[in-house]
């Protein structure tokens, strides 16, 4: 009997090409799901009632990007200084008192040494310590810095309570459920909630920061702890350890290292979500951002969304060459042209988490 009269034979061809024509129903329903949705949610946000708003849109381009005229050669170096201008008067991304007190005595150079200590003294000790030397965008960093610090414990905590490693089932479903709480409230309504206790300000953004940072962080936490090995946890328990000396040298000992890129990730997504608690009156970047707005001065939005990129860009590329670094595992950090050209993409996958 030859493979072509093969009864059992044509039988599979034939379930193959019944499974592949339901396979093709399947995605068809499927795209025609989505692209139903897709038309109805372009209805419900008014999407084809806003035409009339496209010209005013296109003025407002220019307006952002001041340095682009229409005559050859279609670009005024002078719009570009109205940045720098802005930029220089509020502070955005530095000290102008601090900076002229650091470059003022640049002219004699036995006089800067002398002086130097004196400044880095003032500096460490005033007001803001460091940060005050970014300006406003110091503001939005030490919201970030702040928050996750004093979130990181309470997230080791419960990452730690909530591991079916160390709480035995379902009782660690109780710290689970907390974060799964509070990662269920986005960081921007945590900030309304906590206005009555501080009002509208950056204390009050950097409290739904640290609260955010427990959810997202501890969650992180649990899952490592998950994963680790069963080996050195039962090492430590034949040596007599304690439960406590089991979970610090057998658990945490492992993971110690994914515990610090996973803080560090958290911190780059806290510097963002600082700036967004800034446009509803947290503070820092997002506030003057959000007044320009108002006031329809989009050359100086524009002005403030780039020191926004340069300070994101800059806390990122700074992050991940650390964790490159503590990951024994991990390949050679990539190049800085490598960091900043794979920005995009890893902007949108930490937003879309």
């Amino acid at each position: 009997m030859s493979v072509e009269t093969d009864p059992r034979v044509r039988e599979t061809y034939r379930s193959i090409k019944r499974a592949r024509r339901i396979r093709a129903v399947g995605y068809g329903a499927l795209v025609a799901v989505v692209a139903y949705l897709f038309y109805s949610a372009l209805v419900a946000i008014d999407w084809f009632g806003t035409s009339r708003y496209y010209g005013a849109f296109g003025d407002a381009v220019m307006d952002f990007f001041p340095f682009i005229v229409s005559e050859p050669p279609f670009v005024d170096p002078s719009g570009v200084r109205e940045y720098g201008a802005f930029i220089h008067d509020r502070e955005l991304i530095y000290d102008v008192e601090l900076l002229e007190e650091l470059s003022s005595p640049t002219a004699d150079p036995v006089a800067f040494l002398v002086e130097l200590p004196g400044f880095v003294a003032t500096v460490l000790t005033a007001g803001g310590g460091p940060l005050v030397l970014f300006g406003v965008a110091g503001t939005t960093l030490s919201m970030a810095v702040a928050g996750t610090v004093i979130g990181f414990p309470f997230a080791l905590l419960f990452g730690i309570l909530g591991s079916e490693r160390v709480t035995p089932f379902p009782f660690n479903f109780v710290f689970r459920g907390v974060m799964s709480m509070i990662r269920a409230i986005p960081a921007l309504v945590w900030a309304l909630i906590f206005v009555p206790l501080s009002g509208l300000g950056p204390v009050t953004a950097m409290i739904a920061i640290a609260v955010d940072t427990v959810g997202n962080l501890g969650r992180l936490f649990v899952d490592e702890l998950e994963e680790i090995e069963d080996g050195p946890i039962e090492a430590m328990e034949t040596t007599g350890a304690s439960r406590p000396q089991t979970i610090v040298f057998g658990m945490l000992s492992q993971v110690h290292t994914s515990f610090i890129a996973w803080t560090l990730y958290i911190f780059e997504i806290n510097v963002r979500i600082a700036v967004s608690l800034g446009i509803i009156g947290g503070g820092g970047l997002g506030l003057v951002l959000a007044t320009q707005i108002d006031l329809f001065a989009f050359t100086e939005a524009m002005a403030t969304i780039l020191v926004i990129l340069v300070l994101i860009i800059s806390v990122e590329l700074f992050s991940q060459r650390i964790r490159a670094r503590i990951r024994a595992d991990e390949s050679e950090p990539g190049s800085l042209w490598e960091l900043l050209k794979g920005f995009p993409r890893r902007m949108v996958e930490s937003l879309a988490k």
